[in-house]
């Protein structure tokens, strides 16, 4: 029992990093573009 009380508050907080890092990189643009980048590979660039 002591053991969980540890590593429930311990799980709760990386998630919550996690999360936090999922939602500045939504908010900074970074999914706003997952077509154009697989494609992009695929042109000459001369």
């Amino acid at each position: 029992m002591n053991s969980i009380a540890f590593l429930l508050p311990v799980a709760i907080g990386v998630a919550a990093v996690f999360l936090g890092f999922f939602l500045w990189a939504a908010r900074s643009g970074q999914f706003d573009d997952l077509d154009d980048p697989p494609q992009r590979i695929l042109k000459d660039d001369e």
